[in-house]
C-alpha cells in the first residue's frame, strides 16, 4: 500500500492534521490500533435491559479558546454541546458522547482502524512503515502516538527519541458505574480531597444523555493509578466501586453496571513545549497533546501545526529553483 502522507493515530491531533491535509489536496491515510476514531475522547456504550447507556470514560470535557479550534466546533454544530457543570468557563462535550466530535471530524477521511504500527524504515526519500496489516509506503509520516510509545518505536531516529524521553505522562485508572435514577445524585461533579479518586463526574447529567439510569465516571489519582496500573480491569472496578458509592451516598450493591478501564498514558505532566517535533528532512513529524499540554485543544493545535509545517516544508522542497 502506498500513500502520500500516513497519519498514525486517529485522536484529536491526528484528525486535525489529516483534515487540514485533506483540505489542501494531499493524499492522506489515517490508521489507528483502536476500533474507531477519538483516542481518549472515548465513549463506551453499554446495554442495560432495553436501554443503552453511555460512559465518557476518557476525556470528560474540553474548553475552546483558540480561534481555529472554535471554527472547527462551529463547523460541526451537532457534534458538541455545552455542559452546565458549574465550571468557571464553558465546558463542551461531545453529543451524544465525547466520541461524537472525532467521529464527525473523521468523515470523508480515509481511516483504517484495528491497524497498529510496529516499526519505521527509510525507503528512498520516504518511509516504509511496518503495521499489523502489512507494510505501507509513504512520502511523509505523522506520528501522534503517546510520546513514551513513539520513543520506543523501532526505526525512530535516535535524536527524536531522545527529545521524546523528556516528555512525561501519567496513567489514569477509571471506573464506570450505573445506578438507578432514584438514588442520590449529590452533584454534577465531585473532587474528593483524600482517597484514591481525584475526580467524579455524573456523566448522565451531560446534554443528550439518557437519564433513565444515573451514570458515573470516576477517575483515580495519578498516585493511585501508578500503584495499581498492572491490575486487571475487574480488580480496578472492585477496588474503586466502594469509594465511589460512599462519595455519592449509594450502596455498592445497588450498581446496575460496573467496569474499569486503564489509560496508561492519560495525563501530560511534562509537555514537550513546542507543537511539533520533526526530522528526516521534514518527512517525519510527531505531535499530540503531550507537545503542549493536557487539553483536547492542545492536541488540536499540535495536529494543525504539524499539517502547516508539512505543507510549508513540501512547498519549499518542491519550489522551482
Amino acid at each position: 500500500m502506498t500513500t502520500d502522507v500516513l497519519v498514525v493515530g486517529a485522536g484529536m491531533a491526528g484528525l486535525a492534521c489529516a483534515r487540514a491535509l485533506d483540505r489542501a489536496g494531499r493524499g492522506c491515510l489515517v490508521i489507528d490500533k483502536g476500533r474507531g476514531a477519538g483516542g481518549r475522547m472515548a465513549t463506551r456504550r453499554v446495554a442495560l435491559g432495553d436501554d443503552e447507556v453511555r460512559f465518557d470514560h476518557g476525556a470528560q470535557y474540553f474548553t475552546v479558546r483558540d480561534p481555529g479550534f472554535a471554527a472547527l466546533i462551529d463547523a460541526l454544530p451537532g457534534a458538541t454541546a455545552i455542559w452546565e457543570d458549574g465550571g468557571a468557563e464553558p465546558h463542551r462535550v461531545g453529543r451524544p458522547g465525547m466520541s461524537a466530535l472525532p467521529r464527525a471530524m473523521a468523515e470523508g477521511l480515509e481511516l483504517r482502524t484495528g491497524v497498529e504500527v510496529t516499526g519505521l524504515a527509510r525507503a528512498g526519500a520516504g518511509w516504509r512503515v511496518a503495521t499489523t496489516a502489512g507494510p505501507i509506503e509513504a512520502a511523509h509520516v505523522v506520528l501522534t502516538l503517546p510520546a513514551p510509545q513513539a520513543a520506543r518505536l523501532p526505526g525512530l531516529p535516535a535524536a527524536l527519541a531522545d527529545r521524546l524521553r523528556g516528555v512525561e505522562m501519567a496513567p489514569c485508572l477509571t471506573l464506570m458505574a450505573a445506578f438507578p435514577a432514584d438514588l442520590p445524585r449529590p452533584a454534577v461533579q465531585l473532587r474528593p480531597d483524600t482517597g484514591p479518586l481525584g475526580w467524579i463526574a455524573r456523566d448522565s447529567a451531560k446534554p443528550g444523555r439518557a437519564d433513565r439510569v444515573t451514570t458515573w465516571v470516576a477517575q483515580a489519582t495519578p498516585e493511585w493509578s501508578r500503584a495499581h496500573l498492572e491490575e486487571d480491569r475487574a480488580t480496578i472496578a472492585r477496588r474503586l466501586l466502594p469509594v465511589l458509592a460512599e462519595a455519592i451516598g449509594a450502596a455498592p450493591e445497588a450498581a446496575l453496571h460496573v467496569a474499569g478501564h486503564r489509560w496508561r498514558y492519560a495525563r501530560v505532566t511534562t509537555p514537550l513545549g513546542a507543537p511539533v517535533l520533526s526530522g528526516a528532512e521534514g518527512t517525519l513529524h510527531l505531535g499530540g497533546d503531550w507537545a503542549l499540554g493536557a487539553r483536547v485543544e492542545a492536541a488540536w493545535q499540535s495536529g494543525a501545526a504539524i499539517a502547516a509545517d508539512l505543507l510549508a516544508t513540501t512547498e519549499r522542497t518542491e519550489a522551482p529553483t
